[in-house]
Protein backbone atom coordinates (compact mmCIF):
# COMPACT_ATOMS: atom_id res chain seq x y z
CA UNK A 1 0.00 0.00 0.00
CA UNK A 2 1.48 3.33 -1.08
CA UNK A 3 1.00 6.21 1.32
CA UNK A 4 2.30 9.74 1.63
CA UNK A 5 2.04 11.86 4.73
CA UNK A 6 0.19 15.18 4.58
CA UNK A 7 1.87 18.40 5.59
CA UNK A 8 0.53 20.14 8.69
CA UNK A 9 -1.79 23.07 8.02
CA UNK A 10 -0.79 24.68 11.31
CA UNK A 11 -0.13 28.40 10.95
CA UNK A 12 3.10 29.93 12.20
CA UNK A 13 2.27 31.39 15.65
CA UNK A 14 4.17 34.51 14.61
CA UNK A 15 1.42 35.20 12.04
CA UNK A 16 -1.36 35.59 14.64
CA UNK A 17 -2.51 39.19 15.22
CA UNK A 18 -1.10 40.48 18.52
CA UNK A 19 -3.21 40.80 21.65
CA UNK A 20 -2.37 42.42 24.97
CA UNK A 21 -2.34 39.63 27.56
CA UNK A 22 -2.76 39.32 31.27
CA UNK A 23 -1.97 36.21 33.27
CA UNK A 24 -3.97 35.19 36.31
CA UNK A 25 -1.68 33.02 38.43
CA UNK A 26 2.11 32.87 38.34
CA UNK A 27 2.93 29.17 38.55
CA UNK A 28 4.95 26.69 36.52
CA UNK A 29 2.74 26.54 33.42
CA UNK A 30 2.31 30.33 33.14
CA UNK A 31 6.08 30.75 33.25
CA UNK A 32 6.58 28.33 30.37
CA UNK A 33 3.68 29.65 28.33
CA UNK A 34 4.90 33.23 28.35
CA UNK A 35 8.43 32.13 27.61
CA UNK A 36 7.05 30.43 24.49
CA UNK A 37 4.99 33.54 23.69
CA UNK A 38 8.11 35.72 23.83
CA UNK A 39 10.06 33.48 21.47
CA UNK A 40 7.46 32.46 18.90
CA UNK A 41 4.62 35.01 18.75
CA UNK A 42 3.87 38.72 18.51
CA UNK A 43 1.61 38.55 21.58
CA UNK A 44 2.46 40.90 24.46
CA UNK A 45 2.17 40.21 28.18
CA UNK A 46 1.22 43.53 29.79
CA UNK A 47 -0.10 42.64 33.26
CA UNK A 48 0.17 39.91 35.90
CA UNK A 49 -2.29 39.10 38.67
CA UNK A 50 -1.49 37.14 41.81
CA UNK A 51 -2.71 37.03 45.40
CA UNK A 52 0.72 38.42 46.26
CA UNK A 53 1.82 41.68 44.65
CA UNK A 54 5.44 40.63 45.19
CA UNK A 55 4.95 37.41 43.19
CA UNK A 56 3.06 39.30 40.51
CA UNK A 57 5.79 41.90 40.14
CA UNK A 58 8.53 39.30 40.09
CA UNK A 59 6.75 37.44 37.29
CA UNK A 60 6.11 40.73 35.45
CA UNK A 61 9.77 41.71 35.69
CA UNK A 62 10.91 38.30 34.45
CA UNK A 63 8.64 38.40 31.39
CA UNK A 64 8.75 42.11 30.59
CA UNK A 65 5.20 42.99 31.63
CA UNK A 66 4.41 46.55 32.65
CA UNK A 67 2.31 45.86 35.74
CA UNK A 68 1.92 43.39 38.58
CA UNK A 69 -1.29 43.32 40.62
CA UNK A 70 -1.89 41.86 44.05
CA UNK A 71 -5.44 40.78 43.22
CA UNK A 72 -7.23 39.08 40.37
CA UNK A 73 -9.93 41.77 40.41
CA UNK A 74 -7.35 44.44 39.60
CA UNK A 75 -5.99 42.38 36.74
CA UNK A 76 -9.33 41.81 35.00
CA UNK A 77 -10.21 45.50 35.42
CA UNK A 78 -7.09 46.64 33.54
CA UNK A 79 -8.34 48.36 30.36
CA UNK A 80 -5.09 47.56 28.53
CA UNK A 81 -5.67 43.79 28.80
CA UNK A 82 -7.49 42.07 25.90
CA UNK A 83 -7.12 38.42 26.93
CA UNK A 84 -6.26 36.50 30.09
CA UNK A 85 -4.49 33.21 30.63
CA UNK A 86 -6.01 31.39 33.63
CA UNK A 87 -3.12 29.53 35.26
CA UNK A 88 -4.41 28.86 38.78
CA UNK A 89 -5.16 25.42 40.34
CA UNK A 90 -8.11 23.51 38.86
CA UNK A 91 -10.22 24.34 41.88
CA UNK A 92 -10.16 28.02 40.89
CA UNK A 93 -10.61 27.81 37.11
CA UNK A 94 -14.38 28.24 37.05
CA UNK A 95 -14.50 31.26 39.36
CA UNK A 96 -11.44 32.87 37.75
CA UNK A 97 -12.78 32.39 34.21
CA UNK A 98 -16.17 33.82 35.18
CA UNK A 99 -14.43 36.84 36.74
CA UNK A 100 -12.50 37.52 33.53
CA UNK A 101 -15.52 36.95 31.28
CA UNK A 102 -17.63 39.33 33.38
CA UNK A 103 -14.94 41.96 32.77
CA UNK A 104 -15.24 41.38 29.02
CA UNK A 105 -11.89 39.62 28.57
CA UNK A 106 -11.15 36.77 26.19
CA UNK A 107 -9.91 33.76 28.11
CA UNK A 108 -7.46 30.87 27.67
CA UNK A 109 -8.13 28.45 30.55
CA UNK A 110 -5.55 25.87 31.50
CA UNK A 111 -6.44 22.22 31.18
CA UNK A 112 -8.29 20.59 32.79
CA UNK A 113 -10.68 23.42 31.96
CA UNK A 114 -12.63 23.13 35.23
CA UNK A 115 -13.11 20.48 37.93
CA UNK A 116 -16.09 18.94 36.16
CA UNK A 117 -18.47 19.26 33.22
CA UNK A 118 -21.08 21.25 35.15
CA UNK A 119 -18.56 23.99 35.91
CA UNK A 120 -17.43 24.08 32.27
CA UNK A 121 -21.02 24.58 31.12
CA UNK A 122 -21.31 27.58 33.45
CA UNK A 123 -18.21 29.16 31.93
CA UNK A 124 -19.33 28.59 28.34
CA UNK A 125 -22.83 29.91 29.07
CA UNK A 126 -21.25 33.08 30.44
CA UNK A 127 -18.95 33.41 27.44
CA UNK A 128 -21.82 32.91 25.03
CA UNK A 129 -23.78 35.68 26.72
CA UNK A 130 -20.80 38.05 26.86
CA UNK A 131 -19.54 37.44 23.32
CA UNK A 132 -15.94 36.74 24.32
CA UNK A 133 -13.67 33.99 23.02
CA UNK A 134 -12.84 31.12 25.38
CA UNK A 135 -10.48 28.23 24.69
CA UNK A 136 -9.31 25.31 26.82
CA UNK A 137 -5.50 25.35 26.84
CA UNK A 138 -5.26 21.76 25.62
CA UNK A 139 -2.16 22.65 23.63
CA UNK A 140 -1.90 19.21 22.04
CA UNK A 141 -4.89 19.89 19.79
CA UNK A 142 -3.09 22.86 18.21
CA UNK A 143 0.27 21.21 17.43
CA UNK A 144 1.54 20.31 13.92
CA UNK A 145 1.89 16.54 14.47
CA UNK A 146 -1.72 16.35 15.65
CA UNK A 147 -2.87 18.10 12.50
CA UNK A 148 -1.07 15.44 10.45
CA UNK A 149 -2.98 12.79 12.43
CA UNK A 150 -6.19 14.81 11.99
CA UNK A 151 -5.79 14.64 8.21
CA UNK A 152 -4.91 10.95 8.19
CA UNK A 153 -8.09 10.19 10.14
CA UNK A 154 -10.25 12.42 7.95
CA UNK A 155 -8.88 10.83 4.78
CA UNK A 156 -9.38 7.28 6.07
CA UNK A 157 -5.69 6.57 5.54
CA UNK A 158 -5.50 4.34 8.62
CA UNK A 159 -8.60 2.36 7.65
CA UNK A 160 -11.12 1.42 10.33
CA UNK A 161 -9.70 2.48 13.70
CA UNK A 162 -9.62 -0.47 16.08
CA UNK A 163 -7.44 0.58 19.02
CA UNK A 164 -6.24 3.81 20.56
CA UNK A 165 -3.77 4.00 23.43
CA UNK A 166 -2.38 6.91 25.41
CA UNK A 167 -0.74 7.22 28.81
CA UNK A 168 0.56 10.00 31.02
CA UNK A 169 2.30 9.33 34.29
CA UNK A 170 4.70 11.51 36.25
CA UNK A 171 6.30 11.00 39.64
CA UNK A 172 5.47 13.52 42.36
CA UNK A 173 6.70 13.32 45.93
CA UNK A 174 3.64 12.33 48.02
CA UNK A 175 3.38 15.55 50.02
CA UNK A 176 -0.16 15.76 51.47
CA UNK A 177 -0.17 19.56 51.29
CA UNK A 178 1.08 19.64 47.69
CA UNK A 179 -1.29 20.82 44.95
CA UNK A 180 -1.65 17.43 43.29
CA UNK A 181 -2.51 15.72 46.58
CA UNK A 182 -4.85 18.35 48.01
CA UNK A 183 -8.60 17.76 47.42
CA UNK A 184 -9.31 21.44 48.13
CA UNK A 185 -7.12 22.35 45.14
CA UNK A 186 -8.74 19.66 42.92
CA UNK A 187 -5.66 17.48 43.02
CA UNK A 188 -5.27 13.99 41.63
CA UNK A 189 -3.79 12.40 38.53
CA UNK A 190 -6.89 12.64 36.35
CA UNK A 191 -7.40 16.40 36.13
CA UNK A 192 -3.71 17.25 35.85
CA UNK A 193 -2.28 14.36 33.82
CA UNK A 194 -5.11 12.07 32.71
CA UNK A 195 -6.77 14.87 30.80
CA UNK A 196 -4.15 14.36 28.08
CA UNK A 197 -4.86 10.70 27.24
CA UNK A 198 -8.63 11.21 27.69
CA UNK A 199 -8.62 14.22 25.37
CA UNK A 200 -6.48 12.31 22.86
CA UNK A 201 -8.95 9.41 22.82
CA UNK A 202 -11.82 11.86 22.31
CA UNK A 203 -9.91 13.56 19.49
CA UNK A 204 -9.50 10.27 17.62
CA UNK A 205 -12.81 8.51 18.36
CA UNK A 206 -15.23 11.03 19.86
CA UNK A 207 -17.12 10.54 23.11
CA UNK A 208 -17.54 6.96 24.39
CA UNK A 209 -20.84 5.59 25.63
CA UNK A 210 -19.10 3.05 27.88
CA UNK A 211 -16.41 3.81 30.46
CA UNK A 212 -14.89 1.02 32.56
CA UNK A 213 -12.03 1.86 34.89
CA UNK A 214 -9.88 0.65 37.75
CA UNK A 215 -8.25 3.14 40.06
CA UNK A 216 -6.46 3.75 43.33
CA UNK A 217 -6.41 6.74 45.66
CA UNK A 218 -3.76 8.61 47.63
CA UNK A 219 -3.89 8.87 51.42
CA UNK A 220 -5.51 12.29 50.93
CA UNK A 221 -8.36 10.77 48.91
CA UNK A 222 -7.58 12.02 45.40
CA UNK A 223 -6.98 9.67 42.47
CA UNK A 224 -3.46 8.20 42.39
CA UNK A 225 -3.74 5.95 39.32
CA UNK A 226 -6.58 5.36 36.87
CA UNK A 227 -6.66 2.89 33.97
CA UNK A 228 -9.68 2.60 31.70
CA UNK A 229 -11.22 1.11 28.60
CA UNK A 230 -13.42 3.52 26.67
CA UNK A 231 -15.79 2.03 24.10
CA UNK A 232 -19.23 2.28 22.54
CA UNK A 233 -18.36 4.76 19.79
CA UNK A 234 -21.12 5.59 17.36
CA UNK A 235 -18.94 5.93 14.25
CA UNK A 236 -16.55 3.07 15.11
CA UNK A 237 -18.52 0.60 17.27
CA UNK A 238 -15.74 -2.00 17.45
CA UNK A 239 -13.03 0.43 18.59
CA UNK A 240 -11.56 0.60 22.08
CA UNK A 241 -9.45 3.33 23.66
CA UNK A 242 -7.09 2.37 26.48
CA UNK A 243 -5.82 5.08 28.81
CA UNK A 244 -3.67 5.21 31.92
CA UNK A 245 -2.59 8.00 34.24
CA UNK A 246 -0.65 8.06 37.49
CA UNK A 247 1.10 10.61 39.68
CA UNK A 248 3.30 7.94 41.29
CA UNK A 249 5.58 6.88 38.38
CA UNK A 250 7.12 8.29 35.21
CA UNK A 251 5.54 6.36 32.34
CA UNK A 252 6.57 6.39 28.65
CA UNK A 253 3.83 8.99 27.85
CA UNK A 254 3.35 7.51 24.40
CA UNK A 255 0.31 7.09 22.18
CA UNK A 256 -0.77 5.08 19.17
CA UNK A 257 -3.75 4.77 16.84
CA UNK A 258 -4.14 1.42 15.07
CA UNK A 259 -6.41 0.91 12.09
CA UNK A 260 -7.07 -1.81 9.54
CA UNK A 261 -4.66 -0.23 7.03
CA UNK A 262 -1.99 1.40 9.16
CA UNK A 263 -1.06 2.63 12.60
CA UNK A 264 0.33 5.89 13.92
CA UNK A 265 2.90 5.86 16.73
CA UNK A 266 3.70 9.00 18.74
CA UNK A 267 6.68 8.83 21.10
CA UNK A 268 6.75 10.43 24.52
CA UNK A 269 5.74 13.00 25.30
CA UNK A 270 2.92 12.43 22.81
CA UNK A 271 1.09 15.58 23.94
CA UNK A 272 4.06 17.89 23.18
CA UNK A 273 5.55 18.74 19.75
CA UNK A 274 6.65 15.46 18.20
CA UNK A 275 7.43 13.66 15.00
CA UNK A 276 5.01 10.83 14.34
CA UNK A 277 5.57 7.55 12.58
CA UNK A 278 3.13 5.70 10.35
CA UNK A 279 3.53 1.95 9.77
CA UNK A 280 1.36 0.42 7.07
CA UNK A 281 -0.13 -3.05 7.23
CA UNK A 282 2.57 -4.14 4.73
CA UNK A 283 5.36 -2.85 6.95
CA UNK A 284 6.21 0.40 5.17
CA UNK A 285 7.36 3.12 7.57
CA UNK A 286 6.88 6.84 7.07
CA UNK A 287 8.09 9.55 9.45
CA UNK A 288 7.11 13.19 9.54
CA UNK A 289 9.54 16.09 9.15
CA UNK A 290 7.87 18.84 11.15
CA UNK A 291 8.89 22.33 12.35
CA UNK A 292 11.61 22.40 15.01
CA UNK A 293 9.61 23.94 17.88
CA UNK A 294 10.27 21.65 20.84
CA UNK A 295 8.88 20.99 24.30
CA UNK A 296 6.86 23.68 26.00
CA UNK A 297 7.75 26.15 23.27
CA UNK A 298 4.77 24.48 21.55
CA UNK A 299 2.46 26.36 23.93
CA UNK A 300 2.76 29.25 21.48
CA UNK A 301 0.31 27.52 19.12
CA UNK A 302 -2.66 27.65 21.49
CA UNK A 303 -2.01 31.30 22.35
CA UNK A 304 -1.86 32.17 18.65
CA UNK A 305 -5.08 30.23 18.06
CA UNK A 306 -7.00 32.34 20.58
CA UNK A 307 -5.56 35.57 19.16
CA UNK A 308 -6.70 34.50 15.67
CA UNK A 309 -10.19 33.72 16.96
CA UNK A 310 -10.46 37.21 18.44
CA UNK A 311 -9.29 38.83 15.21
CA UNK A 312 -11.88 36.85 13.26
CA UNK A 313 -14.70 37.65 15.68
CA UNK A 314 -15.24 34.01 16.68
CA UNK A 315 -15.81 32.63 20.17
CA UNK A 316 -14.63 29.02 20.00
CA UNK A 317 -11.97 27.08 18.16
CA UNK A 318 -12.87 24.28 15.79
CA UNK A 319 -9.73 22.50 17.04
CA UNK A 320 -10.94 22.48 20.67
CA UNK A 321 -14.70 23.17 20.55
CA UNK A 322 -16.64 23.86 23.72
CA UNK A 323 -18.63 20.65 23.25
CA UNK A 324 -15.38 18.66 23.19
CA UNK A 325 -14.16 20.27 26.41
CA UNK A 326 -17.43 19.34 28.12
CA UNK A 327 -17.42 15.79 26.72
CA UNK A 328 -13.85 15.18 27.92
CA UNK A 329 -14.81 16.42 31.38
CA UNK A 330 -17.88 14.16 31.38
CA UNK A 331 -15.62 11.18 30.73
CA UNK A 332 -13.24 12.26 33.48
CA UNK A 333 -16.16 12.84 35.83
CA UNK A 334 -17.20 9.23 35.29
CA UNK A 335 -13.64 7.93 35.69
CA UNK A 336 -13.30 9.76 39.01
CA UNK A 337 -16.74 8.58 40.09
CA UNK A 338 -15.79 4.96 39.44
CA UNK A 339 -12.57 5.52 41.39
CA UNK A 340 -14.57 6.90 44.31
CA UNK A 341 -13.16 10.41 44.10
CA UNK A 342 -15.29 13.50 44.54
CA UNK A 343 -13.88 16.89 45.40
CA UNK A 344 -15.13 19.24 48.14
CA UNK A 345 -18.51 20.71 47.22
CA UNK A 346 -18.82 18.50 44.15
CA UNK A 347 -21.52 15.99 43.17
CA UNK A 348 -20.74 13.43 40.45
Amino acid sequence: MTMTLPSPRTADPMDAPPLRWGVLGTGWIADRLFDAVAHHTRQKLVAVGSRSVERAQEFADRHGAARGYGSYEQLVADPDVDAIHIATPHSEHCANALLAIEAGKHVLVEKAFTRNAAEASRVFDAARASGVAVVEAMWTRFLPHIDVLRQLLADGALGDVEAVFADHGQYFEPVPTGRLFDPELAGGAMLDLGVYPVSFAHFVLGAPSSVKSAGTKTITGVDRQVSAVLSGYEATPTAHALINTTLAAKTPTTAFVSGSKARVEIPGAFYAPQQLRVITRDGDVLTTDLPPIEGHQGLAFEVAALATLVAEGRQESELMPWADTIAVLETMDELRRQTGVTLPGETL
